[in-house]
């Protein structure tokens, strides 16, 4: 690894923020797409469910609202130098990585308990008199 980030002690008198933002603003037009792609998706879905899907559409529409703040402020430590920008920005970026952890933690639950339910239902159907399924 390199020591061109490392603090004074350790490293070449450290780093400006703007070279330690140029990766991430680099892929900044990739993360803007992204935002993009999903909000027309959720926008889509919301349309086509009459706005009823608004009810689950609204947490993609955050997380790509997050996503387009983080890579305009990732583009404006970059070219500003600013280190609060860049702070803002990874916030952002934690923000939005925090949320789909969370999200797919609850959808990994929900697809458990739909399993639970599932195989349940089938179970309790066994046992109907006139069922196709009874003995």
């Amino acid at each position: 690894m390199s020591s061109q980030f490392n603090p004074p002690p350790f490293g070449n008198g450290g780093a400006s923020v703007a070279e330690l933002a140029d990766p991430l603003a680099q892929g900044s037009g990739w993360i803007k797409f992204l935002a993009i792609v999903q909000l027309v998706f959720s926008g889509i879905s919301v349309l086509a469910s009459f706005g009823f899907g608004l009810i689950v559409a609204w947490l993609p529409i955050w997380l790509s609202i997050l996503l387009l703040q983080t890579a305009s402020a990732i583009e404006q430590a970059q070219v500003r130098n600013d280190a609060v920008a860049m702070k803002s920005a990874l916030g952002k970026l934690r923000l939005y990585f925090m949320i789909q952890a969370v999200a797919m933690i609850v959808g990994f639950c929900l697809s458990i308990l739909g399993i639970i339910a599932v195989v349940s239902l089938g179970l309790s159907m066994h046992n109907l008199p006139g069922s196709p399924f009874a003995n």
